[in-house]
Order: C-alpha cells, then structure tokens, then sequence
C-alpha cells in the first residue's frame, strides 16, 4: 500500500469515484455529491495497491489549532486491513505539522468503533445524512 496525495486529472478522477462509490452511491446519490466547495482547500490523500485506488480522506483546516478529516472512504475489499488506521495516522501527521492540536470528524455509526480504537472519543450525536446515516461528533487531542 502506498499513500500520496491526487496530482493529476486522472488520480482525481479515481479518488472522487471512490469516493463517491463508498459514500454516495449506496444511498442513490448523484456523481458530483462527493464534492463540496471546500475541495481547493484541502488536503486530500489516497491510499494505492499499485494502480488500484482503495482508500481515500480529506483534511481541512477550519482554525488554527483544529484540523477536520472529512469523506474517508476505503474499498470494501480493503475494508478491516490497516488502510484506514494508515489514512487516519498520516492525517494526524499531517494535522500536527499544521499546528493542529486537535482533529474532529462525523462518523457514521458503522465507524465508531473504528475511530474509538484510534482515540477518538464521541463529542456528541450530529447530523442524520439522507435521512437515515446518524453521525458522530468524534474528536481526539493531537
């Protein structure tokens, strides 16, 4: 597995379609609601097994001092391997050398544990998405 950020056209390409086809798709979304208007702003990594995308997250900076991982998404296949757990500790490194001291997410209720077992703890129940996803405000001090 390798991690780095989307440079080109086509790395971008299959980063959203991951993206999209983890987090959207299943809920009959359109190809488009992968993205917001924050993704110029961003700091975005996917994680490889040689060509084939499998993993992917967002990092966004919303003060000087909290970083925000937003859209992680790792391929079924890949599901319960160590990409994620790699994702999320890049992301923390990534967040620490920005100056972060803490990092927040929403996570689904399916991804708790997950996130518990990294140190993240539950801040409060957030938003429900489409309806019927409830999220998790998460958080973990760097």
């Amino acid at each position: 597995m390798h991690l780095s950020q989307p440079e080109t056209a086509e790395e971008f390409a299959q980063y959203y379609e991951l993206r999209w086809r983890i987090l959207r798709k299943p809920w009959e979304q359109p190809r488009g609601s992968e993205q917001d208007m924050e993704e110029a702003d961003s700091y975005h990594l996917m994680a490889r097994d040689g060509q084939q995308v499998i993993g992917v997250a967002r990092l966004q900076f919303p003060s000087a001092d909290t970083a925000q991982l937003r859209y992680m998404a790792v391929a079924d296949d890949w599901q319960k391997k160590g990409v994620g757990r790699e994702i999320v500790k890049h992301m923390e490194g990534i967040a620490r050398q920005q100056g972060a001291r803490h990092l927040f997410l929403h996570a689904r209720d399916n991804a708790l544990g997950f996130y518990q077992k990294l140190g993240y703890e539950i801040i409060e129940t957030s938003y429900l998405l489409f309806g019927s996803i409830q999220h998790y405000k998460m958080q973990k001090n760097l």
